[in-house]
């Protein structure tokens, strides 16, 4: 199977390549190392938002001598929605069985992708790594925002009629045939929005959803972009897609 893994970016330099001294060392590997990794048959998509911090550049750079290496620029910071969605379409035009939602920050352990790849063979469509399945973990959250993710997936599942418990979930990997039968153009949500909108959509259309347990972590280095709009948004777009179905 020929795969992708789709990393977004913004102000993520410092978590994207190894640092002096990685190869010895897993703790200073950047994301782009780890992924090569554990998954050495896939390759990695950057996407990134026109970084003030010189993200491209350090890709570009990695580039030359990095075959399964590739990079999409954007003008301006547009989303992780918008970025994903171009990342799924790129996938389709160049062939790739299946594609992986990843954030750069090692939040998401690269360690874990293989057991998604796993799960696509046993017949899966979509596979979410969930926080709130039996075995899943969240670590180095403050209690606000675990609050905050846990009652807004039970209001998403709830809300939706999805029987999925990791709706807000942004560790996921397609069987990209999935992109050819869902509305991708009529996708405009961000964020947590995004990833329960998608879900729901792939498994309104029939197609087979499975969570596995993943532990995550607080990003390694910088700063979370989760903002108030973004959680505003995904409160009022649950009703919307119960209404709609």
């Amino acid at each position: 199977m020929k795969g992708v893994v789709i990393i977004p970016t913004y102000d993520e330099r410092e978590n994207i390549v190894s640092r002096s001294g990685g190869r010895r060392d897993p703790s200073r590997y950047g994301i782009i190392d780890a992924v090569h990794e554990n998954l050495p048959q896939a390759d990695v998509l950057i996407i990134d938002d026109a970084s003030p911090d010189g993200t491209a550049e350090v890709v570009k750079k990695k580039m030359r001598n990095d075959s399964r290496l590739h990079l999409l620029e954007r003008e301006s910071k547009l989303g992780l929605g918008t970025a994903y969605i171009l990342g799924f379409g790129w996938a389709l035009e160049r062939g790739y069985d299946y594609a992986f939602e990843m954030d750069a920050d090692f939040s998401h352990d690269p360690n874990d992708l293989p057991r998604f790849v796993a799960e696509l063979k046993k017949g899966a469509d979509l596979v979410i790594g969930s926080r709130y399945v039996s075995g899943g973990a969240v670590v180095d959250w403050p209690p606000k925002r675990m609050l905050l993710s846990h009652y807004a997936n039970i209001y998403a599942r709830f809300g939706t009629g999805a029987p999925i418990k990791d709706m807000t979930a942004g560790f996921k990997c397609y069987r990209t045939e999935v992109f050819r039968h869902i509305d991708l153009s009529g996708i405009h949500t961000d964020g947590y929005g995004f990833q329960i909108e998608v879900d729901f959509r792939v498994w309104s259309a029939g197609f087979r959803v499975r969570e596995i347990p993943i532990t995550f972590r607080d990003r390694r280095i910088g700063v979370s972009k989760l903002n108030h709009q973004i959680i505003w948004q995904a409160l009022f777009l649950v009703p919307k897609l119960r209404f709609w179905r």
